[in-house]
Protein backbone atom coordinates (compact mmCIF):
# COMPACT_ATOMS: atom_id res chain seq x y z
CA UNK A 1 0.00 0.00 0.00
CA UNK A 2 1.40 3.38 -1.00
CA UNK A 3 -0.03 5.06 2.11
CA UNK A 4 1.84 3.13 4.79
CA UNK A 5 2.16 4.87 8.15
CA UNK A 6 5.93 5.24 7.71
CA UNK A 7 5.51 7.13 4.44
CA UNK A 8 2.95 9.67 5.65
CA UNK A 9 3.95 13.30 5.78
CA UNK A 10 2.94 15.26 8.85
CA UNK A 11 -0.04 16.74 7.01
CA UNK A 12 -1.16 13.39 5.63
CA UNK A 13 -0.93 11.81 9.06
CA UNK A 14 -3.02 14.64 10.50
CA UNK A 15 -5.65 14.31 7.76
CA UNK A 16 -5.88 10.56 8.40
CA UNK A 17 -6.33 11.18 12.13
CA UNK A 18 -8.96 13.86 11.50
CA UNK A 19 -10.80 11.59 9.06
CA UNK A 20 -10.98 8.75 11.59
CA UNK A 21 -11.92 10.93 14.59
CA UNK A 22 -15.68 10.74 14.21
CA UNK A 23 -17.36 12.72 16.96
CA UNK A 24 -20.82 11.71 18.15
CA UNK A 25 -20.54 8.36 16.40
CA UNK A 26 -23.92 6.61 16.33
CA UNK A 27 -24.67 3.40 18.14
CA UNK A 28 -24.95 0.20 16.15
CA UNK A 29 -28.44 -0.08 14.67
CA UNK A 30 -29.89 -3.57 14.85
CA UNK A 31 -31.85 -4.44 11.70
CA UNK A 32 -35.38 -5.80 12.01
CA UNK A 33 -36.12 -9.46 11.25
CA UNK A 34 -35.64 -10.71 7.72
CA UNK A 35 -37.93 -9.25 5.05
CA UNK A 36 -39.11 -12.19 2.88
CA UNK A 37 -39.61 -10.02 -0.22
CA UNK A 38 -36.14 -8.50 -0.04
CA UNK A 39 -34.79 -11.93 0.83
CA UNK A 40 -36.21 -13.20 -2.44
CA UNK A 41 -34.21 -10.55 -4.32
CA UNK A 42 -30.99 -11.58 -2.59
CA UNK A 43 -31.75 -15.26 -3.34
CA UNK A 44 -31.80 -14.30 -7.03
CA UNK A 45 -28.27 -12.90 -6.65
CA UNK A 46 -28.99 -9.19 -6.12
CA UNK A 47 -27.12 -7.22 -3.47
CA UNK A 48 -29.19 -4.37 -2.00
CA UNK A 49 -27.48 -1.05 -1.29
CA UNK A 50 -29.17 2.03 0.15
CA UNK A 51 -28.43 5.17 -1.85
CA UNK A 52 -28.19 7.76 0.92
CA UNK A 53 -25.68 9.35 3.25
CA UNK A 54 -28.34 10.66 5.65
CA UNK A 55 -28.18 8.52 8.77
CA UNK A 56 -31.81 9.06 9.75
CA UNK A 57 -33.14 7.92 6.37
CA UNK A 58 -30.84 4.92 6.38
CA UNK A 59 -31.87 3.94 9.92
CA UNK A 60 -35.54 4.07 8.99
CA UNK A 61 -35.14 1.87 5.91
CA UNK A 62 -32.28 -0.46 6.75
CA UNK A 63 -33.14 -4.15 6.54
CA UNK A 64 -31.20 -7.32 7.27
CA UNK A 65 -30.94 -8.08 3.53
CA UNK A 66 -29.07 -4.82 2.80
CA UNK A 67 -25.29 -4.98 2.62
CA UNK A 68 -24.00 -1.51 1.75
CA UNK A 69 -24.72 2.19 1.44
CA UNK A 70 -23.53 4.62 -1.17
CA UNK A 71 -22.76 8.32 -0.95
CA UNK A 72 -21.86 10.88 -3.62
CA UNK A 73 -21.18 14.59 -3.96
CA UNK A 74 -24.89 15.39 -4.06
CA UNK A 75 -25.70 13.30 -1.00
CA UNK A 76 -22.67 14.59 0.92
CA UNK A 77 -23.73 18.15 0.15
CA UNK A 78 -27.20 17.40 1.54
CA UNK A 79 -25.63 16.26 4.81
CA UNK A 80 -23.21 19.19 5.06
CA UNK A 81 -25.92 21.79 4.40
CA UNK A 82 -27.74 20.62 7.54
CA UNK A 83 -24.88 22.09 9.58
CA UNK A 84 -24.06 18.81 11.32
CA UNK A 85 -20.46 18.92 10.05
CA UNK A 86 -19.76 22.61 10.74
CA UNK A 87 -17.54 22.10 13.77
CA UNK A 88 -15.67 19.25 12.07
CA UNK A 89 -15.00 21.58 9.13
CA UNK A 90 -13.75 24.45 11.30
CA UNK A 91 -11.46 22.22 13.35
CA UNK A 92 -10.03 20.40 10.33
CA UNK A 93 -9.33 23.64 8.47
CA UNK A 94 -7.62 25.15 11.49
CA UNK A 95 -5.41 22.14 12.21
CA UNK A 96 -4.38 21.54 8.59
CA UNK A 97 -3.43 25.21 8.32
CA UNK A 98 -1.25 24.84 11.41
CA UNK A 99 0.82 21.97 9.97
CA UNK A 100 1.02 23.51 6.47
CA UNK A 101 0.88 27.29 6.72
CA UNK A 102 0.15 28.91 3.39
CA UNK A 103 -1.56 25.85 1.91
CA UNK A 104 -3.44 26.96 -1.24
CA UNK A 105 -7.08 27.60 -0.48
CA UNK A 106 -8.40 25.08 -3.02
CA UNK A 107 -6.12 22.36 -1.64
CA UNK A 108 -7.28 23.09 1.90
CA UNK A 109 -10.92 22.93 0.88
CA UNK A 110 -10.36 19.60 -0.89
CA UNK A 111 -8.55 18.15 2.14
CA UNK A 112 -11.34 19.24 4.47
CA UNK A 113 -13.94 17.84 2.05
CA UNK A 114 -12.12 14.49 2.24
CA UNK A 115 -12.33 14.56 6.03
CA UNK A 116 -16.04 15.38 5.88
CA UNK A 117 -16.74 12.57 3.40
CA UNK A 118 -14.92 10.12 5.66
CA UNK A 119 -16.98 11.24 8.67
CA UNK A 120 -20.25 10.77 6.75
CA UNK A 121 -19.14 7.31 5.60
CA UNK A 122 -17.72 6.19 8.94
CA UNK A 123 -20.95 7.16 10.72
CA UNK A 124 -22.74 4.80 8.33
CA UNK A 125 -20.16 2.06 8.89
CA UNK A 126 -20.54 2.46 12.66
CA UNK A 127 -24.34 2.40 12.53
CA UNK A 128 -24.80 -0.53 10.14
CA UNK A 129 -21.45 -2.38 10.04
CA UNK A 130 -21.83 -2.22 6.26
CA UNK A 131 -19.77 -1.45 3.19
CA UNK A 132 -19.94 2.21 2.14
CA UNK A 133 -19.14 3.51 -1.35
CA UNK A 134 -17.36 6.87 -1.08
CA UNK A 135 -16.97 9.51 -3.79
CA UNK A 136 -13.96 11.50 -5.00
CA UNK A 137 -13.98 15.25 -5.53
CA UNK A 138 -15.08 15.75 -9.18
CA UNK A 139 -12.16 18.11 -9.80
CA UNK A 140 -9.95 15.01 -9.82
CA UNK A 141 -11.81 13.32 -12.67
CA UNK A 142 -9.19 13.98 -15.35
CA UNK A 143 -6.04 13.53 -13.21
CA UNK A 144 -4.73 9.97 -12.88
CA UNK A 145 -2.19 10.63 -10.14
CA UNK A 146 -4.50 12.66 -7.90
CA UNK A 147 -7.35 10.21 -8.38
CA UNK A 148 -5.08 7.36 -7.31
CA UNK A 149 -3.79 9.38 -4.36
CA UNK A 150 -7.28 10.02 -3.01
CA UNK A 151 -8.29 6.40 -3.60
CA UNK A 152 -5.28 5.39 -1.51
CA UNK A 153 -6.31 7.89 1.16
CA UNK A 154 -9.80 6.44 1.44
CA UNK A 155 -8.52 2.89 1.46
CA UNK A 156 -6.11 3.68 4.28
CA UNK A 157 -8.96 5.01 6.42
CA UNK A 158 -11.06 1.83 6.30
CA UNK A 159 -9.83 -0.89 3.93
CA UNK A 160 -12.45 -3.38 5.13
CA UNK A 161 -15.49 -1.17 4.54
CA UNK A 162 -14.76 1.58 2.00
CA UNK A 163 -15.35 1.11 -1.73
CA UNK A 164 -13.97 4.08 -3.67
CA UNK A 165 -16.03 5.66 -6.45
CA UNK A 166 -14.05 6.90 -9.46
CA UNK A 167 -15.88 8.73 -12.27
CA UNK A 168 -15.92 7.24 -15.75
CA UNK A 169 -13.49 9.43 -17.72
CA UNK A 170 -10.55 8.41 -19.95
CA UNK A 171 -8.19 9.11 -17.05
CA UNK A 172 -10.58 7.25 -14.77
CA UNK A 173 -10.09 4.01 -16.71
CA UNK A 174 -6.35 4.33 -16.10
CA UNK A 175 -6.65 5.32 -12.43
CA UNK A 176 -9.01 2.41 -11.75
CA UNK A 177 -6.52 -0.06 -13.25
CA UNK A 178 -3.74 1.32 -11.04
CA UNK A 179 -5.92 1.32 -7.92
CA UNK A 180 -7.06 -2.26 -8.53
CA UNK A 181 -3.43 -3.32 -8.95
CA UNK A 182 -2.97 -2.11 -5.36
CA UNK A 183 -5.99 -4.06 -4.19
CA UNK A 184 -8.21 -1.01 -3.62
CA UNK A 185 -11.94 -1.83 -4.03
CA UNK A 186 -13.39 0.40 -6.77
CA UNK A 187 -16.89 1.35 -7.83
CA UNK A 188 -16.44 2.79 -11.33
CA UNK A 189 -19.28 5.25 -11.36
CA UNK A 190 -21.21 7.46 -13.81
CA UNK A 191 -21.54 4.73 -16.41
CA UNK A 192 -24.49 4.73 -18.81
CA UNK A 193 -23.89 2.00 -21.37
CA UNK A 194 -22.95 -1.62 -21.85
CA UNK A 195 -19.92 -0.69 -23.94
CA UNK A 196 -18.52 1.71 -21.34
CA UNK A 197 -18.68 -1.04 -18.73
CA UNK A 198 -17.36 -3.72 -21.08
CA UNK A 199 -14.26 -1.60 -21.66
CA UNK A 200 -13.91 -0.88 -17.95
CA UNK A 201 -14.23 -4.53 -17.01
CA UNK A 202 -11.61 -5.79 -19.45
CA UNK A 203 -9.10 -2.94 -19.13
CA UNK A 204 -9.49 -1.80 -15.51
CA UNK A 205 -11.21 -4.64 -13.61
CA UNK A 206 -13.21 -2.57 -11.11
CA UNK A 207 -15.24 -4.34 -8.47
CA UNK A 208 -18.40 -2.58 -9.66
CA UNK A 209 -19.68 -0.76 -12.75
CA UNK A 210 -22.87 1.28 -13.06
CA UNK A 211 -25.72 2.12 -15.35
CA UNK A 212 -27.68 5.13 -14.05
CA UNK A 213 -30.84 3.78 -15.56
CA UNK A 214 -33.45 6.33 -14.47
CA UNK A 215 -31.65 9.14 -16.25
CA UNK A 216 -31.60 7.12 -19.47
CA UNK A 217 -35.36 6.70 -19.40
CA UNK A 218 -35.70 10.42 -18.71
CA UNK A 219 -33.34 11.60 -21.47
CA UNK A 220 -35.24 9.61 -24.11
CA UNK A 221 -38.67 10.74 -22.90
CA UNK A 222 -37.71 14.40 -22.26
CA UNK A 223 -36.13 14.77 -25.71
CA UNK A 224 -39.04 13.18 -27.57
CA UNK A 225 -36.97 10.21 -28.73
CA UNK A 226 -39.56 7.72 -27.47
CA UNK A 227 -41.61 7.01 -24.36
CA UNK A 228 -38.44 6.22 -22.41
CA UNK A 229 -39.82 3.03 -20.93
CA UNK A 230 -37.26 0.26 -20.34
CA UNK A 231 -34.38 2.21 -21.95
CA UNK A 232 -32.31 2.14 -18.75
CA UNK A 233 -33.40 -1.38 -17.92
CA UNK A 234 -32.34 -2.64 -21.37
CA UNK A 235 -28.95 -0.92 -21.07
CA UNK A 236 -28.41 -2.34 -17.57
CA UNK A 237 -29.18 -5.91 -18.61
CA UNK A 238 -27.01 -5.63 -21.72
CA UNK A 239 -24.18 -4.31 -19.57
CA UNK A 240 -24.52 -7.15 -17.09
CA UNK A 241 -24.54 -9.65 -19.96
CA UNK A 242 -21.32 -8.19 -21.37
CA UNK A 243 -19.63 -8.19 -17.98
CA UNK A 244 -20.82 -11.74 -17.29
CA UNK A 245 -19.36 -12.87 -20.62
CA UNK A 246 -15.98 -11.46 -19.63
CA UNK A 247 -16.22 -12.99 -16.14
CA UNK A 248 -17.03 -16.40 -17.62
CA UNK A 249 -13.99 -16.16 -19.90
CA UNK A 250 -11.66 -14.97 -17.12
CA UNK A 251 -12.49 -16.09 -13.59
CA UNK A 252 -10.09 -13.52 -12.10
CA UNK A 253 -12.35 -10.63 -13.17
CA UNK A 254 -14.25 -9.36 -10.09
CA UNK A 255 -16.60 -6.86 -11.77
CA UNK A 256 -20.28 -6.77 -10.83
CA UNK A 257 -23.04 -4.69 -12.41
CA UNK A 258 -24.92 -2.02 -10.44
CA UNK A 259 -28.41 -0.94 -11.44
CA UNK A 260 -27.76 2.54 -10.15
CA UNK A 261 -30.02 5.04 -8.45
CA UNK A 262 -33.29 3.30 -9.21
CA UNK A 263 -36.24 5.64 -9.62
CA UNK A 264 -39.21 3.51 -8.55
CA UNK A 265 -40.51 0.17 -7.31
CA UNK A 266 -41.24 -1.07 -10.85
CA UNK A 267 -37.54 -0.99 -11.67
CA UNK A 268 -36.80 -3.12 -8.62
CA UNK A 269 -39.16 -5.75 -10.02
CA UNK A 270 -37.97 -5.39 -13.62
CA UNK A 271 -34.29 -5.95 -12.79
CA UNK A 272 -34.48 -8.76 -10.23
CA UNK A 273 -31.29 -10.79 -10.54
CA UNK A 274 -28.99 -7.91 -11.51
CA UNK A 275 -25.83 -8.08 -9.40
CA UNK A 276 -26.47 -4.94 -7.31
CA UNK A 277 -29.18 -2.33 -6.76
CA UNK A 278 -28.46 1.11 -5.36
CA UNK A 279 -31.84 2.30 -4.13
CA UNK A 280 -32.70 5.85 -2.98
CA UNK A 281 -35.05 6.18 0.01
CA UNK A 282 -37.96 7.32 -2.19
CA UNK A 283 -37.83 4.11 -4.25
CA UNK A 284 -37.56 1.93 -1.13
CA UNK A 285 -40.58 3.66 0.39
CA UNK A 286 -42.57 3.08 -2.79
CA UNK A 287 -41.51 -0.57 -2.93
CA UNK A 288 -42.54 -1.13 0.68
CA UNK A 289 -45.85 0.68 0.18
CA UNK A 290 -46.83 -1.64 -2.70
CA UNK A 291 -46.83 -4.65 -0.42
CA UNK A 292 -45.35 -7.05 -2.97
CA UNK A 293 -45.21 -10.74 -2.18
CA UNK A 294 -42.07 -12.82 -2.64
CA UNK A 295 -43.85 -14.72 -5.42
CA UNK A 296 -43.92 -11.52 -7.49
CA UNK A 297 -40.13 -11.34 -7.46
CA UNK A 298 -38.88 -13.42 -10.39
CA UNK A 299 -35.57 -13.65 -12.22
CA UNK A 300 -35.27 -10.93 -14.88
CA UNK A 301 -31.53 -10.90 -15.60
CA UNK A 302 -32.04 -12.41 -19.06
CA UNK A 303 -35.16 -10.42 -19.93
CA UNK A 304 -35.27 -8.89 -23.41
CA UNK A 305 -37.16 -5.65 -22.88
CA UNK A 306 -38.54 -3.88 -25.91
CA UNK A 307 -37.82 -0.18 -26.27
CA UNK A 308 -40.02 2.02 -28.44
CA UNK A 309 -38.11 4.80 -30.18
CA UNK A 310 -39.40 7.38 -32.64
CA UNK A 311 -37.04 7.07 -35.59
CA UNK A 312 -38.18 10.32 -37.17
CA UNK A 313 -37.35 12.19 -33.96
CA UNK A 314 -34.00 10.53 -33.29
CA UNK A 315 -31.54 13.39 -32.88
CA UNK A 316 -28.97 11.07 -31.33
CA UNK A 317 -28.40 7.31 -31.55
CA UNK A 318 -29.96 5.57 -28.54
CA UNK A 319 -29.09 1.94 -29.22
CA UNK A 320 -25.43 2.72 -28.50
CA UNK A 321 -26.47 2.26 -24.85
CA UNK A 322 -26.91 -1.51 -25.17
CA UNK A 323 -24.76 -2.37 -28.21
CA UNK A 324 -21.27 -3.88 -28.02
CA UNK A 325 -20.34 -4.44 -31.65
CA UNK A 326 -17.34 -6.23 -33.12
CA UNK A 327 -15.42 -3.00 -33.72
CA UNK A 328 -15.83 -2.04 -30.09
CA UNK A 329 -14.64 -5.46 -28.95
CA UNK A 330 -11.49 -5.06 -31.08
CA UNK A 331 -10.99 -1.57 -29.64
CA UNK A 332 -11.25 -3.03 -26.12
CA UNK A 333 -8.94 -5.95 -26.91
CA UNK A 334 -6.28 -3.62 -28.29
CA UNK A 335 -6.24 -1.54 -25.11
CA UNK A 336 -6.35 -4.55 -22.79
CA UNK A 337 -3.35 -6.05 -24.60
CA UNK A 338 -1.32 -2.96 -23.70
CA UNK A 339 -2.11 -3.32 -19.98
CA UNK A 340 -4.47 -1.01 -18.13
CA UNK A 341 -1.85 0.21 -15.66
CA UNK A 342 0.35 1.45 -18.50
CA UNK A 343 -2.30 3.47 -20.33
CA UNK A 344 -2.96 7.20 -20.23
CA UNK A 345 -6.15 9.07 -20.99
CA UNK A 346 -4.65 10.21 -24.27
CA UNK A 347 -3.95 6.58 -25.19
CA UNK A 348 -7.66 5.85 -24.85
CA UNK A 349 -8.65 8.94 -26.84
CA UNK A 350 -6.22 8.06 -29.64
CA UNK A 351 -7.46 4.46 -29.85
CA UNK A 352 -11.05 5.74 -29.85
CA UNK A 353 -10.23 7.92 -32.87
CA UNK A 354 -8.37 5.10 -34.62
CA UNK A 355 -11.25 2.62 -34.26
CA UNK A 356 -13.98 5.19 -34.82
CA UNK A 357 -15.82 4.06 -31.68
CA UNK A 358 -16.78 7.63 -30.69
CA UNK A 359 -16.73 6.97 -26.97
CA UNK A 360 -14.68 9.99 -25.89
CA UNK A 361 -15.97 13.27 -27.26
CA UNK A 362 -13.33 15.53 -25.73
CA UNK A 363 -15.68 18.31 -24.64
CA UNK A 364 -14.13 21.77 -24.46
CA UNK A 365 -14.37 23.86 -21.30
CA UNK A 366 -17.03 25.98 -22.98
CA UNK A 367 -19.03 22.88 -23.87
CA UNK A 368 -18.69 21.51 -20.34
CA UNK A 369 -20.08 24.76 -18.98
CA UNK A 370 -23.00 24.49 -21.39
CA UNK A 371 -23.65 20.90 -20.30
CA UNK A 372 -23.41 21.93 -16.65
CA UNK A 373 -26.04 24.62 -17.17
CA UNK A 374 -28.51 22.08 -18.62
CA UNK A 375 -28.25 19.69 -15.68
CA UNK A 376 -28.44 15.90 -15.51
CA UNK A 377 -30.68 15.53 -18.57
CA UNK A 378 -29.07 17.13 -21.65
CA UNK A 379 -30.76 18.40 -24.79
CA UNK A 380 -29.74 15.74 -27.29
CA UNK A 381 -30.43 17.72 -30.47
CA UNK A 382 -27.62 20.11 -29.55
CA UNK A 383 -25.09 17.25 -29.64
CA UNK A 384 -26.20 15.41 -32.77
CA UNK A 385 -23.07 14.33 -34.63
CA UNK A 386 -20.87 15.75 -31.87
CA UNK A 387 -21.17 13.24 -29.04
CA UNK A 388 -22.43 9.74 -28.36
CA UNK A 389 -25.30 9.52 -25.91
CA UNK A 390 -23.42 7.51 -23.29
CA UNK A 391 -20.49 9.92 -23.21
CA UNK A 392 -22.85 12.89 -23.13
CA UNK A 393 -24.71 11.41 -20.17
CA UNK A 394 -21.48 10.70 -18.30
CA UNK A 395 -20.30 14.28 -18.81
CA UNK A 396 -23.70 15.63 -17.75
CA UNK A 397 -23.56 13.55 -14.56
CA UNK A 398 -20.03 14.71 -13.78
CA UNK A 399 -20.97 18.34 -14.34
CA UNK A 400 -24.01 18.01 -12.08
CA UNK A 401 -21.74 16.67 -9.34
CA UNK A 402 -19.47 19.68 -9.87
CA UNK A 403 -22.42 21.96 -9.08
CA UNK A 404 -23.24 20.11 -5.84
CA UNK A 405 -19.57 19.86 -4.90
CA UNK A 406 -19.31 23.61 -5.49
CA UNK A 407 -22.07 24.24 -2.95
CA UNK A 408 -20.33 21.95 -0.47
CA UNK A 409 -16.97 23.61 -1.12
CA UNK A 410 -18.48 27.07 -0.64
CA UNK A 411 -19.77 26.12 2.80
CA UNK A 412 -16.39 24.62 3.74
CA UNK A 413 -14.55 27.72 2.51
CA UNK A 414 -16.82 30.04 4.47
CA UNK A 415 -16.47 28.04 7.68
CA UNK A 416 -12.68 27.58 7.58
CA UNK A 417 -12.18 31.30 7.00
CA UNK A 418 -14.38 32.00 10.01
CA UNK A 419 -11.95 29.88 12.02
Amino acid sequence: MAFSVQNLTRKEALIADLARDVTHAPERISPPPSDPVLARLTQLGTQLWLDTGILEDAGRLWRREMSALTTNNTLANQVVQTGIMDEVIRAAGRQINEVEPGIPDDDLVMDVAFVVNCHIALRLVKAFDALVSVELHPALGYDIDKTLRYAQRYYAIHPERFIVKIPLTPEGFCAVARARAEGIPINYTLGFSARQNYLATKVSRPNFCNVFLGRLNAVVADNGLGDGKFVGEKATLASQAGIRQLRDADKTIPTRQIAASMRNAEQMLALAGVDVYTIPPKAVDEFNAHGYSSEQIVQRADEQYEVHLLSDAATITVDVLWTIDETFRKFTDSLAARGGTKLTGDDLREADRDFGTKLFSGFTDVEKAEIRKKGKIPETARWQGRASLDDLMTESALQSFIIDQGALDDRIRKLIHQG
